[in-house]
């Protein structure tokens, strides 16, 4: 296991290096999108449009954060299940998706389409979404406000903490981990 401090302009040339296990610090830009949204960047890209953001070395973190308190940047931002984006994940990789965040167990699509395009699926803490909203500096609607919290968003991360759960090489944490513990109860 390795510790990476990383900027998200980092993401291209890095992701494809990074293993399961890993732990990524991720500081600078990153995108908010959930089912909503992604059925609308489906919509837009079957139309021909652009995306409302550059696609190309990005990354997107499943969540809808709540409305920020006063004095704050936004509420309460913690990851949502990932499997719901999983029909789109694979088209979005391809065009040159670098990251996604989120929780939980992947298809076997899209791990597929991690390993084509050499990119990564990074995990944050569940259930502790008042705790990553203190490592978010900035937060803007981009895209599709009428979706309230399932808007899509461009966050400003500060040294965010994710774990690396399927990497370019093949490796993913959730399967892996379950072979691993199911040996030792037997």
């Amino acid at each position: 296991m390795q510790i990476y401090h990383l900027n998200t302009d980092e993401l291209p040339e890095m992701a494809g290096k990074l293993r399961i296990s890993d732990r990524v610090y991720l500081s600078g830009t990153v995108y908010t999108a959930r089912d909503a949204a992604h059925k609308r960047f489906f919509e837009l890209l079957d139309a021909g449009q652009p995306l409302p953001f550059p696609i190309k070395g990005a990354a997107i973190y499943y969540a809808g954060p709540t409305p920020a308190p006063d004095g704050l940047p936004i509420g309460s931002c913690g990851p949502t299940t990932s499997g719901r984006m999983d029909p789109y994940a694979p088209r979005l990789l391809d065009l040159g998706l670098a990251a996604m965040i989120g929780k939980g167990e992947r298809s076997k699509a899209v791990l597929e389409a991690i390993v084509r395009n050499r990119a990564v699926y990074l995990c944050a803490i569940g259930g502790a979404g008042a705790l990553a909203a203190e490592c978010i500096r900035s937060s803007e609607v981009i895209a599709f406000p009428e979706l309230g919290c399932e808007s899509v968003k461009r966050l400003t991360f500060s040294e965010f903490p994710l774990v690396v759960c399927a990497d370019a090489a093949g490796g993913e944490i959730f399967s892996q981990n379950r072979k691993k513990y199911a040996q030792k109860v037997v």
